[in-house]
């Protein structure tokens, strides 16, 4: 990817709960096999949660209902 000019596809997930949106920076054309990549984008999409559940925002977010 060119550095000097990113653009960062963006995705909208929704559920009746909740609306996230995400821009993607990690460039997944690099896996061909199409099952492939969707393994790794939803395997990056499960680590993004985890590693989110461990920092202090992710409990001042959940504060927020106090």
């Amino acid at each position: 990817m060119d550095s000097e000019n990113l653009f960062y596809p963006e995705l909208t997930l929704e559920t009746d709960d909740i609306i996230m949106e995400l821009a993607i920076k990690k460039d997944y054309s690099t896996i061909k096999d199409l099952n492939k990549r969707k393994e790794e984008f939803i395997k990056d999409l499960h680590d993004f949660i985890n590693e989110f559940s461990e920092t202090d925002e992710s409990l001042d977010f959940i504060k927020y209902y106090d």
